[in-house]
């Protein structure tokens, strides 16, 4: 069995009591923590890691993302989200296994890069000539190392039933389910260790049907896996849903079974306070993206509402398409700059823009034993930022460092003791090859 200590660094647990220690250090063992405290570690190691002048946190945990998306950055950049919507379905509607692979090679490594060890990735679209999307992505995923809870989406309401998308990436209803079972039983793994797992997400209300929205839950909890769509992400859609269904889009979710401890739900930007106050009741969860939201000039999600209810709430970076950089820890930020443009400096403190990174990231995706916090017993998902360069030198409090100023470059990111990007560089891929293969993939895209 090999040890790795890592000391000398400070350490924020983001645990239930909000531990830090200012000079500390982290036992791994056989891919999980063994001990943390502080001061050097009394232990024998055969891998001792000097971490002086950085600050060691849980992994991140995106809990929301297009990986697809990184082959179309760019597209877009003023639009609306609906009208963003249709410029990109006929360009998604040529995506190839291949494509899909190269992109999320390039995503996660990036992702990788500003510190996220567990990613949620909501794949929804599925050309008829496609290939296989999904064992793309496993493989992309067994590749740069990370975690990887796979939503598998679905759309059945295409253009002539009042949708947006086109009808070539238009599933019908039964082979929708059809393949969302299949993916479960082939890929889900729902041991604590695991590397993938999958989860049932029928993209939105405006692109699937009432059945395919009831059945898919119902699914689901056949298969004792997750539940995720967006929701509530724009006027347009809240508009929408008043006028077809006669209620918000919450009201709607939790009409079709779409409320639960099981369930979280991307954006929920026009949330009513009575609709965040059922979600914390229920234990519905809430994939906080602000960039996108910025980006697509959505609007600002009532975290702050979110928090006080009770229900959990991560931070999510969405499809790179619209969310161009493409990296996690920048959300800590703009997370914490939307709560207080909207409600205030109480609205979310430094800690708590840490909290929905790591342990509120880990609640939506039910993974709360396992992850989101530095804790003894728990998966060795560890990053370890460098805090000593010029960017943050003077601030003494080193989560505020890391939350308020430049995201600092990782001395090491761990996922199950396993190290993944090392002095700032993915260590399982090359960052140029990927670039090199994304160009590629994309200019097929583009001949297609």
């Amino acid at each position: 069995m090999t040890i790795t200590v890592l000391e000398h660094a400070a350490i924020a647990t983001v645990d239930e009591q909000e531990t830090e220690y200012t000079d500390g250090h982290v036992v791994i063992e056989d891919g999980r923590i063994s001990r943390l405290g502080q001061g050097p570690a009394p232990v024998k190691a055969d891998n001792r890691i000097d971490a002086s002048g950085c600050l060691v946190t849980p992994a991140l945990v995106n809990t929301h993302h297009h990986l697809y998306q990184w082959a179309t950055r760019g597209v877009a950049p003023d639009a609306t989200l609906f009208e963003w919507l249709r410029t990109l379905y006929p360009i998604w509607g040529r995506f190839d296994a291949e494509t899909t692979h190269a992109a999320a090679r390039a995503g996660l490594a990036r992702l990788a890069m500003t510190g996220c060890g567990t990613v949620a990735d909501h794949h929804y679209v599925f050309p008829a000539d496609g290939g296989d999307q999904m064992a793309a992505l496993v493989g992309a995923v067994d590749e740069v190392g990370t975690r990887a809870h796979l939503v598998r989406g679905s759309m059945d309401r295409g253009e002539p039933d009042g949708g947006l998308p086109p009808a070539n990436i238009v599933e019908d209803t039964d082979q929708a389910l059809a393949e969302t079972a299949r993916a479960i039983e082939r890929y889900h793994d729902p041991s604590p260790e695991a590397r993938v797992r999958v989860a049932v997400g029928p993209c939105s209300p405006f692109s699937v049907s009432e059945k395919l929205m009831r059945q898919a839950a119902e699914l689901a909890r056949d298969h004792g896996v997750r539940l995720h769509t967006h929701l509530a992400e724009t006027l347009d859609e809240h508009e929408q849903c008043h006028a077809e269904f006669g209620c918000s889009p919450a009201e709607y979710a939790e009409r079709l079974g779409w409320f639960g401890d099981d369930v979280w739900m991307a954006h929920t930007v026009h949330v009513s306070t009575e609709a965040a106050h059922r979600m914390g009741s229920t234990g519905t969860g809430a994939a906080h993206c602000p960039t996108s939201n910025g980006r697509l000039g959505t609007g600002i999600a009532p975290v702050r509402e979110l928090l006080d209810s009770g229900a959990p709430v991560g931070l999510g970076v969405d499809g790179a398409a619209s969310s161009e950089a493409g990296g996690l820890g920048q959300e800590l930020q703009q997370a914490l700059l939307q709560a207080r443009q909207r409600g205030g400096p109480a609205a979310l403190t430094v800690r708590e823009a840490l909290r929905a990174a790591t342990i509120g990231g880990a609640r939506c995706l039910g993974r709360t034993a396992e992850i989101g916090s530095l804790e003894t017993g728990k998966l060795a998902d560890i990053a370890v930022w460098r805090m000593d360069g010029m960017e943050h030198a003077g601030i003494t409090d080193p989560v505020a460092a890391l939350v308020l100023g430049s995201l600092p470059p990782l001395l090491r990111l761990f996922v199950g003791g396993e190290t993944v990007v090392s002095d700032g560089r993915p260590v399982r891929v090359d960052p140029g090859q990927l670039a090199t293969e994304l160009r590629t993939a994309s200019s097929k895209l583009v001949e297609r």
